[in-house]
């Protein structure tokens, strides 16, 4: 004889599924951190002038 009513979903999955969305989002953030790194200049305090080297002779 099956139950009538509908089954609940357990703790542990509700756990893992939240897990798994926070994860994703993680994710994207970074992969959207990236694209707009990637698509905005480099400002003058990321980017330093390094010193010509001494002339050897």
């Amino acid at each position: 004889m099956a139950s009538s009513g509908k089954k609940r979903t357990t703790m542990a999955k509700l756990n893992r599924e939240t897990k798994l969305r926070e994860r994703r989002m993680e994710k994207q953030a970074r992969k959207d951190a990236r694209k707009q790194a990637a698509a905005a200049p480099p400002s003058p305090e990321d980017v330093q002038a390094e010193p010509p080297p001494p002339d050897a002779g």
